[in-house]
């Protein structure tokens, strides 16, 4: 019997280093050019090879911003998918078997010999045996003796095998593959390979058993776009000319993607010995007039401290750090998620020193931010921060298109002009002080990582001193006045909600799709209060939502809900109860959901979550 379904979940597991990725991206593209809306994300091991990795696909007739642990076909490349590793402690199995839906699929490999007998007997087991379908396959096509070169493909036979249990058109998953790889004649052999997992696994099957609405086929094939592009994009968009990096999870991959694009826009990109020499020589490079930035995670952000105050004090109008966060602290969990680096990405260093902070949440706001940060630190003539993470690194999403007719022009701050002496760090009612790039006309400048007089010389003058410091940190001020309220927080539902929800960062899409179940499941109206603008704190605005919010949950995915105490810091409230997670995975809607159920029943100040525990 066939069940209509509004959404469906399928998930692919194997060792780390098994071709995962490639099945999954496939797999999700094929429907998104059928029309369908896809949410996707990996989870892998921080080591090379050999550890159990795993690609989640959520696809749905409308957009859904958050994943679910309802897995509805679940394919295994080996045993650690299916039953895990046993957490003792708390007496649970690590491995999917128990995320699949009654009436569900598990496509596993015939090798795997399962004890079917102590096992839920609520799913249908579809035992494939790849290898041997494969080997099938190749020999039909000719190409027998190639077995072990091809035996990846194995991986495609699997995805071929799971879409007999979904009422997808297989067709258009065969075609997709075919036009997926740039030899011609592999893409053949893997779509031969798919059709044959499926002709196999519909023997056993039946009945498809979920059936989701039909949806139009788009004209247009929309976007399917990763965080790491969105932010490469925004940067080839603001003009970037020099970006460093030092390799580090999650965050190489934006390098990577503007390394293969940079003889194609006037840009270079450098792979820097370390962190040190990332932050230093971007600090450089903004001093000799080009818009720059580097990229890291936490480690690597630690090293950069003293890079960081250089740029502020010299007030070098960049460089823009794209501080991808996972868990911490140390090397802490390298491919995980966490947003746990806010207070830090606040304060990087000793001392009073400026510099802006921001958080996007979605691909639109990456783009958004990502680009516009380089005008405020080109305006403003200080270093910035924008704040990711993971699970916006890795993770995939449909989008129609990503907007950009509605960004501000480049704007580079204020230029000196040759009418008199050229003073670096003068002294203006702004605190904003016109600069020079070095070589143009009257650009002959100091500058020293100590204090310093208008001219750039080292000075330990206190009334100097006061001025200085006066000035570069009114520069905060001035940001907070001038940057448009739109860009420092969003509030989505209704502004007389009965709940007001609080968040950031890769929170926002989550919290949106829960407000609807909490309206359709539980009759509550919710809102949504995203802080997107760190530093300068938004003050005002965050202080007129919260004093009117009838009760308050914050949403974060850390130990302690930093954005908590931020608030509490900068406004005096308190905002009334925290779900937290800091398992190093981002939240399931299933979660999130009993998170805040959680809280609403017991008044718990702080719920943590993780269905790990139960």
């Amino acid at each position: 019997m066939t069940s209509k379904v509004p959404d469906i979940t399928w998930l692919i597991g194997g060792p780390q280093g098994g071709g995962i990725n490639a099945a999954a991206e496939v797999f999700a593209k094929a429907w998104m050019r059928a029309g369908y809306r896809v949410l996707a994300n990996i989870e892998f091991h921080s080591n090379i090879e050999g550890e159990h990795s795993f690609y989640r696909v959520r696809v749905s007739e409308k957009d859904r911003q958050i994943l679910s642990e309802r897995v509805h076909v679940a394919i295994a490349l080996d045993e650690e998918s299916i039953v895990g590793e046993h957490h003792s402690e708390y007496n649970v199995f690590g491995g999917h078997l128990n995320e699949i839906v009654p009436g569900g699929a598990l496509v596993y490999d015939a090798s795997i010999k399962l004890d079917r007998s102590d096992l839920r007997k609520d799913i249908i087991y579809v035992e494939v045996p790849y290898d041997e379908v494969l080997r099938k396959t190749l020999v039909e096509a000719g190409r027998g003796s190639e077995f072990n070169a091809l035996r990846i493909i194995r991986n495609t036979v699997a995805v071929g095998a799971s879409l007999a249990v979904l009422g997808l058109d297989p067709e258009q998953y065969f075609e997709t593959v075919k036009r997926s790889l740039r030899r011609v004649e592999l893409g053949e052999i893997n779509a031969l390979a798919a059709r044959a997992g499926y002709a196999f696994a519909r023997e056993i099957v039946g009945d498809v058993p979920f059936e989701l609405p039909q949806v139009k086929r788009p004209e247009v094939s929309p976007l399917f776009v990763r965080g790491v592009e969105a932010v490469g994009i925004a940067k080839i968009k603001a003009g970037i000319e020099f970006q460093t990096y030092y390799p580090i999870s999650p965050s190489t991959d934006e390098s990577v993607f503007l390394e293969q694009r940079q003889r194609d826009f006037d840009m270079v990109v450098v792979q820097m010995e370390d962190e040190v020499a990332s932050i230093n020589t971007a600090v450089g490079a903004a001093h000799a007039g080009v818009r720059t930035a580097t990229s890291t995670s936490g480690p690597g952000f630690s090293l950069m401290s003293e890079g960081m105050g250089f740029a502020s004090l010299t007030e070098s109008a960049g460089p823009v750090v794209f501080l991808w966060q996972r868990g911490g602290p140390s090397t802490g969990l390298p491919t995980r998620s966490e947003q746990g680096d806010l207070r830090f990405a606040l304060q990087p260093g000793h001392g009073d020193f400026s510099h802006i902070v921001v958080a996007p949440g979605d691909i639109q706001e990456m783009v958004d931010d990502s680009y516009e940060i380089f005008n405020w630190t080109d305006r403003y003539q200080l270093p910035g921060v924008v704040l990711l993470d993971k699970a916006q690194s890795s993770g995939y999403s449909t989008v129609d298109e990503i907007k950009f007719d509605h960004l501000p022009p480049i704007d580079r701050g204020i230029r000196f002009e040759a009418n008199g002496p050229y003073l670096r760090y003068a002294f203006t009612e702004t605190g904003i002080s016109p600069r020079a790039n070095p070589g143009e006309a009257g650009g002959i400048f100091w500058t020293t990582t100590d204090e310093h007089d208008p001219k750039g010389h080292i000075t330990e003058d206190s009334l100097n001193r006061i001025k200085m410091v006066d000035k570069r940190m009114g520069k905060l001020a001035l940001a907070a006045k001038e940057i448009p309220s739109s860009r420092k927080i969003g509030l989505y539902g209704p502004k007389d909600a009965q709940l007001t929800f609080v968040g950031w960062g890769s929170m926002k899409g989550p919290i949106l799709d829960i407000l609807d179940i909490l309206k359709e499941q539980d009759g509550i109206d919710a809102n949504f209060l995203q802080i997107r603008l760190m530093r300068p704190f938004p003050v005002e605005e965050v202080s007129e939502i919260l004093s009117k919010a009838k009760r308050t949950i914050l949403v974060e995915l850390n130990y302690s809900g930093q954005l908590g105490s931020l608030i509490r810091e900068q406004t005096g409230y308190d905002v009334g109860q925290r779900v937290v997670k800091y398992d190093g995975r981002p939240f399931s809607e299933e979660e999130l959901l009993d998170g805040i159920r959680t809280a609403l029943n017991t008044n718990d100040k702080r719920v943590p979550v993780s269905h790990l525990l139960g």
